[in-house]
């Protein structure tokens, strides 16, 4: 496989772009003949864009908008990760962590989804692409590719309902009512733990930098959590509400014995010699970080470490992916704490 270069956190931050080598030939966002009976606009984070009949050539910036597209039985023709990939994903299996066997034939890698290869876009001839919200001035750039909808990061169903409309599927409602029931019913299988063990401190942290608190702002890792039943576990004077995260030392941490689990998120990316599979992404994200925390003296002595309740999640499962699809890796993965 070809090697990954980390560039996770950039990935969800905006950045600029420049702009040029486009082929302005391409139909714009807005061009459709004044007869079509077929167009409708789609609202999204930079205002409307007009889509006319079915897009077939549907791009996804980002995997959390890949996600959405296979959800919904849309194949796209290109994609662009969270980390850099050279060449196309002519192994989508192989090559694109947890989404990649959904994957029916090669598709064209178009860059960093952050900053993607104009040329590869033109390239590909795109009549749609899809990403969540970044810069205004990428979002002029893409359309004048393609139709580009700019949608908000982590807004699972209204993105949904978005892209089944641009793609033309009534599939968005069908999709989202069996989220909905996963959850239930994973509720209704964890409601012995929630009462056994109801406190969880969540920790999201790699091999090498601090640990960071996750709160219930704004991340769907913790909110599924709260969903399920479970109340986080803060520091005294921690507005949950108002901080998204919190810089948190190991020596901080038996401020917070009370809790009766801990979730701690890896983080951790493979770099050059040592990238990952598909396959092997899953343990690359937690390896280091289950390392330091279990050579640590300090968090060995928290009651939850000494009970066997610290358990080990790949970010990506719900930072990266969440959708449907991530929805039920996530849950699978919490399946741990039902059995400690």
């Amino acid at each position: 496989m070809k090697k990954l270069q980390l560039l996770f956190l950039a990935a969800l931050t905006a950045f600029v772009i420049v702009s040029c080598g486009v082929n302005h030939s391409v139909r714009t966002a807005v061009e459709s003949p004044a007869t079509r009976t077929d167009c409708r606009r789609i609202p999204h984070q930079m205002g409307e864009t007009e889509i006319c009949g079915k897009p077939q050539r549907v791009v996804a910036l980002g995997p959390d908008m890949l996600e959405l597209l296979l959800a919904l039985d849309v194949q796209p023709v290109g994609f662009g990760d969270y980390v850099r990939f050279e060449g196309d994903y002519d192994n989508p299996t192989q090559q694109i962590p947890y989404l990649g066997n959904r994957i029916t034939k090669a598709i064209a890698n178009v860059g960093w989804s952050a900053n993607p290869s104009l040329e590869a876009l033109v390239k590909v001839k795109p009549d749609l692409i899809i990403s969540r919200a970044l810069s205004a001035d990428l979002y002029a750039t893409l359309s004048k590719i393609a139709p580009t909808l700019f949608l908000k990061q982590f807004d699972t169903e209204a993105n949904l309902r978005a892209i089944a409309s641009s793609v033309d599927t009534p599939q968005a409602e069908q999709v989202i009512a069996q989220m909905q029931q996963t959850i239930s019913e994973a509720r209704q299988e964890f409601a012995s733990t929630v009462a056994s063990h109801p406190q969880v401190l969540m920790l999201i942290a790699s091999g090498t930098s601090e640990m960071r608190l996750v709160s219930s702002t704004d991340n769907p890792c913790s909110a599924l959590i709260q969903e399920l039943g479970f109340q986080l576990v803060y520091p005294p004077n921690f507005d949950s509400a108002q901080q998204k995260a919190l810089p948190l030392s190991v020596e901080e941490l038996p401020n917070l014995n009370q809790a009766d689990s801990m979730i701690i998120l890896g983080f951790d990316f493979a770099l050059n010699d040592q990238s990952p599979t598909a396959d092997e992404f899953a343990t690359y994200q937690v390896e280091q970080a289950k390392q330091r925390w279990q050579n640590n003296a300090v968090a060995q002595s928290l009651q939850a470490s000494q009970a066997g309740r610290t358990y080990f999640i790949p970010a990506y499962t719900c930072l990266g992916l969440p959708g449907p699809i991530g929805t039920q890796l996530y849950l699978n993965e919490l399946q741990q704490m039902r059995k400690g």
